[in-house]
């Protein structure tokens, strides 16, 4: 994805069409390129750029405070609606305008978006590259009927989005925009329509409910949350102190407790050609795809009040996705079910993890060298750490992009090592306190797993299932 240059110049005029020579496409062949036709997005979408300013001008008069209140009441009644309607005007031509230069574009290779109102951008996503292409549904875009598509594309950290489009068009074009990532004819993509899934899990809101009580990292919010503020307006006798201190407190509370609750409500995983798709949101419903092939990193966490109950949360690592969690609370059997999905042939409860060594482990990482472990499989590495809240970080060998071997002045006095596996999303797993031969080993052997699991890896193309006659073992 590369931003033109916008210098506001059209395309050049097209010479006459000359004959077609023999062995050219003809304007009947299917094969043959055809102009990309721009469109526009939803008439609803002017009203959300109108926020833009909206919210600027009222962050302004806010910040004056006292004095923006006497300057607008020394106006005349008048001079005060026709401020108003001017501003109301602005705000919508700049909403208008910024709609009406939008554009997007679908051509043979890829989705062009043009935007900008005063600064021109324009935006090439190779459709090759491809590898998720999200739905979300706002609240207030649920009541007008519009969606946004999300755009992840291999190689970029920020999202291409696509905000507003009606629900059944951006339903529709991302079935098209999918299947022609997936290398279908242009003809045939736009035909094939969404592809059917089937549901594998769902999470009830009671059983979020239930994970939120038992989090001990939720109570260690919310009891500072409450008597902070209260200390402090007991010393300062001034509400605004206690005001200021119980702010970022209670931001944190929310996004932990209600935050967390609306977004993982109603959470259910369904299975489909192209990958997992997510559902979840109570308010902001999203429609999320895990693209298959593209998981780094899967981390399966434990608190300690959930684990007498047999729950855990399983997150993800995607290459150039900010999808992060594949299923918020479930049953340890069940979540083994769905990282099968997302990590084919991986048996995570036959995994046989050893601990750090006593000797020379607890000098290091005093107490806290218990809750460190390694487990190596045929298909991924897997290291564990906490005592609390347990987190086992699992890495397929084909993602392996290096293997690091570090050892500090004090362990290599104690005769232990660190071993760490990096991947593709910028994500590191770190195998702490090994015997330093043990250490030494993992180092070239790991190399080696990844070097030869790569070799042998399954195609990560969507709707496209591996040959049986690559497969290892055949």
């Amino acid at each position: 994805m590369s931003p033109a240059p916008a210098d506001g110049a059209d395309e050049p005029a097209a010479e006459p069409a000359a004959e077609p020579a023999a062995g050219d496409p003809t304007p009947d062949d299917p094969t043959a390129s055809r102009p990309a036709v721009e469109r526009r997005l939803h008439p609803f979408t002017p009203l959300r750029r109108a926020w833009v300013p909206i919210a600027a001008t009222v962050g302004v008069l806010a910040q004056q405070g006292d004095q923006a209140t006497r300057w607008v009441a020394d106006l005349p009644a008048l001079l005060r609606v026709a401020s108003v309607a001017g501003l109301i005007m602005v705000f919508g031509a700049y909403g208008f305008l910024s709609w009406w230069f939008t554009h997007y574009a679908i051509t043979d290779t890829e989705l062009r978006i043009r935007s900008g109102l005063f600064f021109r951008r324009t935006a090439h996503i190779r459709l090759d590259r491809l590898q998720a292409v999200d739905v979300t549904r706002p609240l207030l875009a649920r009541l007008t009927g519009v969606a946004s598509l999300r755009l992840d594309v291999i190689g970029t950290e920020d999202k291409d989005q696509l905000a507003f489009l009606g629900e059944k068009e951006a339903v529709a074009l991302r079935a098209e925009l999918l299947a022609r990532a997936a290398g279908f004819a242009p003809e045939e993509a736009v035909s094939l329509g969404e592809a059917p899934e089937r549901e594998l899990l769902r999470v009830t809101p009671r059983e979020i409910v239930v994970s939120l009580l038992l989090n001990l990292g939720v109570w260690a919010l919310l009891v500072p949350g409450l008597t902070v503020p209260a200390v402090v307006w007991w010393l300062s006798s001034s509400p605004w102190a206690a005001l200021v201190a119980v702010l970022p407190m209670l931001g944190a509370v929310w996004a932990g407790t209600a935050g967390r609750f609306l977004t993982e409500y109603d959470w259910r995983v369904a299975e489909s050609p192209d990958g997992l798709r997510l559902d979840h949101g109570l308010l902001d419903r999203a429609h999320e795809t895990v693209p298959p092939g593209r998981v780094q990193c899967v981390r399966i966490v434990e608190p300690l009040l959930w684990r007498r109950r047999g729950l855990v949360r399983v997150e993800l690592k995607v290459a150039g996705s900010n999808n992060t969690v594949l299923i918020p609370v479930a049953a340890k059997d069940a979540a083994f079910a769905m990282i099968a999905q997302v990590l084919p042939g991986v048996d995570l409860a036959a995994l046989s993890f050893s601990g750090s060594p006593r000797t020379g482990s607890r000098w290091v990482v005093p107490v806290w060298w218990k809750g460190y472990a390694l487990a190596l499989s045929p298909e991924v590495f897997a290291a564990r750490h906490g005592r609390l809240c347990l987190r086992t970080d699992v890495v397929p060998h084909a993602k392996v992009q290096s293997v690091r071997f570090t050892q500090g002045p004090w362990a290599r006095a104690r005769g232990v090592a660190d071993v760490h596996v990096d991947t593709g999303a910028n994500c590191t797993v770190t195998a702490r306190l090994r015997p330093e031969p043990e250490a030494a080993t993992l180092l070239h052997a790991q190399a080696a797993r990844s070097r030869t699991s790569r070799a042998s890896a399954r195609p990560d193309r969507w709707m496209t299932a591996p040959d049986p006659a690559t497969e290892p073992g055949t």
